[in-house]
């Protein structure tokens, strides 16, 4: 009785053994190839497995990645979330009652078969376009993934669940709120973004840079500072994961979750990380970088209003910051 008892915990242990081994293999070879972005045949003769089989397992495990991290590191924001991310902008950027800087990135990808035209972008290589919503801590609030290149931003905003919540007001937003220190009217929440999306009166934008008066530049500037950490965002992914170095070799749709899986482990690495206290403040573009300048659509007349609110208080004792004047 006894030694069967020994013999039947001996084959439970070398099963779990085995589970075990088969996840480390799984998550090892996905960890090599998004670290390195090495192509599936040098990850063949490093781990002795087909090319198939390794394509198979980093396409699984991105799946399981983004099933059981998803709602622990980017879930949906409520609105205590969002005005927890607009109290980071107000303390990290002086820009307050923001949500999110927004923009896009595009992800160098070799040329699909028989796609045309569709993923060549602006800058003249093939693309696929991570769209993103980040907050003050460079962390992703909300992205689009797999939009072709050859789409502009605004575009793919417009297509996105989100955008279209938020022209439908079906978000949940908190209330207009005043700035700080203002006795103005109360002021919507919004998203900062550069001059290729749309204005409204939750998403805001520079103005053009013809006819600048002081007060205009003041507030691209301000709104500068915001949009920064978006684009800080987008290094720290490209530097932590350096697939994103070189052309992803990958049909568009295991791209997707390869971009995905990437998006969840920046997250958790931004949350877990023991040296997040590194200064990145002057890794943002300077007020005179031009940036993607398309223009889509004619603004609404309340975006205009909500953008003039926010460069009166700019002007003002208690939204302006000291050294304004000098960076414009």
């Amino acid at each position: 009785m006894g030694s069967t008892f020994v013999l039947n915990w001996y084959k439970v242990a070398n099963i779990y053994l085995l589970i075990f081994f088969f996840f480390f293999l799984l998550f090892r070879n996905l960890c090599r190839f998004l670290a390195t972005g090495n192509s599936y045949a040098s990850l063949h003769f490093e781990f002795l497995l087909g090319t198939s089989t390794i394509g198979g397992i980093i396409r699984s495990t991105c799946h399981l990645i983004w099933m059981n991290l998803k709602e622990m590191v980017m879930p949906q924001p409520t609105p205590e979330d969002c005005l927890r991310i607009a109290d980071g902008f107000q303390d990290s950027a002086q820009f307050p009652n923001c949500i999110g800087a927004l923009d896009g990135k595009h992800i160098h990808v070799k040329k699909p078969a028989k796609s045309g035209s569709r993923f060549y972008n602006y800058k003249q290589y093939f693309s696929v376009v991570l769209l993103a919503l980040a907050d003050s801590n460079y962390r992703f609030v909300s992205v689009d993934i797999g939009a072709y290149g050859s789409t502009a931003d605004a575009g793919i905003f417009k297509g996105s669940r989100m955008g279209e919540r938020l022209q439908n007001n079906q978000l949940s937003l908190p209330e207009a709120r005043p700035l700080p220190g203002s006795s103005g009217p109360p002021v919507p929440l919004v998203i900062v973004a550069d001059k290729g999306f749309g204005l409204s009166p939750h998403l805001m934008r520079p103005f053009p840079r013809r006819s600048l008066n002081i007060r205009k530049r003041v507030f691209n500037y301000r709104i500068t500072r915001a949009r920064r950490y978006v684009e800080c965002a987008f290094g720290i992914l490209a530097g932590k994961w350096r697939l994103f170095h070189s052309a992803i070799q990958m049909k568009p749709k295991n791209m997707d979750w390869v971009i995905k899986a990437c998006v969840l482990l920046h997250n958790f690495t931004r949350i877990h990380d023991a040296t997040l206290d590194v200064d990145l403040d002057n890794s943002f573009p300077s007020p005179g970088v031009q940036l993607d300048s398309t223009l889509h659509g004619r603004p609404g007349s309340s975006g205009i209003e909500v953008r003039d609110l926010y460069a009166d208080y700019f002007m003002t004792p208690e939204g302006s910051i000291p050294w304004q004047q000098d960076l414009i």
